[in-house]
């Protein structure tokens, strides 16, 4: 063992006993002293259709306890390299998005300021604005990994500048975005217009409708992504709704034709190598996951992207 901390092992404690914090790892009040730190943010005022998002990090960390410390693909051993920590929800407001919008970019900004790299459970996709904000006081604009069945860039919904449609639009215009280092993977479905994509295009973006990626591995277009996004700093956002309802029905905007699991673990291995510093998982909403299975799916995407955060797997592990 390194001395860092360790999730606490199935094997001195049952998987269904203990506290239920992100991979059974200690709770912690801040992120002083961690390299990384998993960090909800329960809230779902900024959805269009169907609720629940607000208990997606708890379901996560519930789902999340079957995940083991070593990552048998790759090589990553991110427990031995990496002092990582649970540090709880940020405290959001039920009844007011821009007041959660502040509280958001507060704490992920408290994050930060500890050198620490965050790991957002979500909650609906508004929360990736106020990150990305607080991402670029840090970083300055940053390279933009974006996985989702929806684009996000909406001028407005239901006249309201700030939504979980919105995100990508307010972070462009508050500069948190490099356009030129952005990709979206993944859109699909019907639209409100033949140009609903062509905003973010216009600007710079690559955009990867999901029929691009059917019937096909996306490591070939992982690499392009990563000479796309040079040796800056990147952010990756993943809503779980980029993957088809039939693997992962628990979401609030599911679009069929999908990514498959097998896809999603490609997208986010792919991405070892980059200057990451910061990542979000969406969209899980509980009450349209009977089976569990969307957040044990959001559980270990997150662990991927533990794994690929710099200095996960050691100097001496290749790239999977």
């Amino acid at each position: 063992m390194s001395g860092k901390n360790q999730p606490l092992s199935g094997n001195d404690m049952p998987r269904f006993g203990g506290i239920a914090s992100m991979m059974r790892l200690p709770v912690m009040s801040n992120a002083a002293g961690l390299d990384a730190a998993f960090v909800g943010v329960p809230m779902d005022i900024g959805t269009s259709n169907r609720s629940g998002t607000r208990f997606g990090p708890r379901q996560i960390r519930a789902e999340s306890v079957m995940l083991r410390p070593y990552n048998m693909a790759t090589g990553a051993a991110p427990f031995d390299h990496l002092q990582v920590a649970d540090v709880g929800d940020i405290a959001t407001n039920p009844y007011n998005l821009e007041k959660s919008i502040g509280l958001i970019e507060a704490g992920i900004a408290g994050i930060l300021a500890h050198d620490c790299i965050p790991l957002t459970l979500g909650g609906d996709h508004t929360l990736s604005y106020p990150v990305l904000r607080a991402m670029a006081a840090k970083h300055g604009p940053v390279g933009l990994i974006h996985v989702d069945a929806h684009a996000d860039v909406n001028e407005s919904m239901f006249g309201e500048k700030i939504a979980h449609g919105t995100p990508f639009r307010r972070a462009v215009e508050a500069g948190a975005i490099d356009v030129k280092r952005a990709v979206q993977i993944g859109l699909r479905g019907t639209g409100y217009a033949p140009d609903d994509f062509d905003w973010q295009k216009n600007l710079g973006f690559r955009v990867v409708p999901v029929e691009q990626c059917w019937h096909r591995s996306l490591s070939t277009l992982m690499a392009e992504v990563r000479a796309q996004m040079g040796d800056g700093p990147v952010y990756l956002t993943f809503d779980i709704d980029s993957l088809d309802p039939s693997v992962a029905p628990g979401t609030g905007t599911p679009e069929i034709g999908g990514l498959s699991t097998i896809q999603a673990l490609e997208i986010i291995r792919g991405c070892w190598g980059l200057n990451l510093v910061g990542c979000d998982l969406v969209e899980v909403s509980p009450p349209y996951d009977s089976s569990g299975t969307t957040a044990l799916i959001g559980a270990n995407l997150l662990y991927e992207m533990l794994c690929v955060l710099p200095g996960a797997r050691g100097r001496s592990a290749a790239r999977a």
